[in-house]
């Protein structure tokens, strides 16, 4: 029987460390602006089926800001303000494969394409960065990344910034690629970042595995 992530979020749902978080983000939402909508947090399973995960970017956590967050890294919904670190992501893409700068934030072709746009922690508190850090979405995050290095092979990893590059250590190199590289936000040192050329590496990887490549256009 194939592996789906409703098969991995059941697991792991059962285990004492997500019960903790979960009661946890419950009860932030009873008394705080928690993002993203409850109804989203998970979106980025939903939109890139286990089977179909060509590629994992993984961010930090989401979002803070009113109306951006929607369960995709980097990804704000259509009608949003494009935020700093997609405006560079958006510059790199271009510059690495010659493609026009997206007219929006939204990432959700991407997403439908095969990538996997996670962060490492899921939920956040209004205004306040890295507020839900250290309550069990590392676990939860570093268990995606194991389950994927175990169970497919010929992935492409794009770990942006050190929060990232922390779960290099899930994945088996034998069996997939690694990009590491520096955040791209404009707070982090993100010298670097711009020409790394993480389009076009993962591409020549995928082809080079007998994959088909990302198609990385936002239309």
């Amino acid at each position: 029987m194939k592996y789906t992530w409703e098969k991995f979020l059941e697991e792991e749902s059962a285990k004492p460390y997500f019960k903790e978080l979960q009661s946890f983000v419950k009860n932030q939402r009873a008394k705080e602006e928690v993002y993203p909508p409850e109804e989203v947090v998970f979106s980025a399973f939903k939109l890139t089926p286990f089977e179909k995960v060509k590629v994992v970017i993984l961010g930090q956590d989401p979002y803070h800001g009113e109306g951006q967050a929607h369960g995709l890294a980097f990804s704000v919904k259509k009608g949003t303000k494009v935020p700093p670190s997609l405006a560079n992501i958006y510059k790199e893409l271009s510059s690495d494969l010659r493609l026009p700068i997206p007219s929006h934030g939204n990432l959700e072709e991407w997403a439908k394409s095969g990538v996997l746009l996670l962060n490492t922690v899921l939920t956040v508190r209004k205004g306040e960065p890295g507020s839900h850090q250290g309550k069990g979405w590392e676990t939860f995050t570093d268990r995606v990344i194991e389950v994927l290095s175990e169970k497919k092979e010929n992935l492409v990893f794009i770990l942006w910034g050190l929060p990232s590059q922390k779960k290099a250590s899930k994945v088996n190199p034998e069996r997939h690629h690694l990009i590491l590289s520096p955040h791209p936000s404009p707070l982090s040192s993100y010298r670097g970042f711009f020409g790394s050329c993480p389009f076009s590496k993962t591409n020549q990887y995928l082809k080079s595995s007998g994959i088909e490549p990302v198609n990385w256009i936002i239309s």
